[in-house]
């Protein structure tokens, strides 16, 4: 009887040590810890905003950019984007703007392009400018919209700051010349455009329920096509 109960005893507290090592195996509860805090991966493609140049944001859109006269239906082709030329040794959009000389004399088109430029994204980065003003560029070239950049530009209820056909006045000569070259950077194609073929754009704060391929976000606007 004595020897059976021995053999029970032995057995129980090898049972007992053997969960001891299995609790205290390393990686057990460490691998459970670690996976409670797996990291958020974004792939490729995902729909994450274009992280550009820091915006100041002091001045926005104040109203989306749409074509009031038109369905929300995908147009049946895509604009082309203008194409991005070799001939610029700048290596930031910034630098090429500081290279791009202001002209004597602005012609119509060019002070239409700049002046959406300017009243529509002078609080956004540089590369943010640019998506603006290939979005003018790219309905006068869609067959949708007017021909001409100035004929897009005052197109009625497009740009809200066009008013009795008239643009405001220019308050600050250093915002308009930035402006001014990011027009002339964007009709020559010299520079990367990060939303290429938009036809419409929003400030991000704005919801207008908008059946349409967003393309990009960059800065404060929301970039379509």
């Amino acid at each position: 009887m004595s020897r059976i109960l021995n053999v029970a005893g032995m057995a129980a507290v090898g049972m007992t040590a053997a969960s001891m090592l299995l609790l205290a195996e390393p990686g057990f509860a460490s691998d459970l810890a670690a996976d409670a805090n797996i990291p958020t991966i974004i792939l490729p493609g995902a729909d994450a905003p274009v992280v550009a140049e820091k915006a100041d944001l002091s001045t926005t859109a104040e109203a989306p950019v749409e074509d009031n006269s038109k369905t929300d239906e995908e147009p049946a082709t895509e604009p082309k984007p203008a194409p991005v030329t070799a001939d610029s040794t700048a290596d930031s959009l910034a630098e090429l703007v500081a290279e791009t000389p202001k002209p004597a004399d602005i012609d119509a088109e060019l002070r239409c392009l700049a002046g959406a430029v300017y009243f529509e994204s002078r609080g956004e980065s540089l590369p943010g400018q640019l998506a603006v003003a290939h979005v003018v560029i790219n309905r006068a070239q869609s067959g949708r919209f007017p021909k001409s950049l100035c004929g897009v530009v005052h197109q009625k209820s497009q740009f809200s700051f066009v008013r009795g056909g008239r643009m405001p006045a220019v308050r600050n000569a250093a915002q308009w010349n930035n402006a001014v070259a990011i027009a002339q950077i964007a009709r020559d194609g010299s520079w990367k455009n990060h939303a290429p073929g938009a036809l419409f754009f929003h400030a991000r704060y704005v919801s207008p329920g908008w059946r349409k391929t967003r393309i990009a976000q960059i800065d404060n606007h929301i970039f379509y096509r």
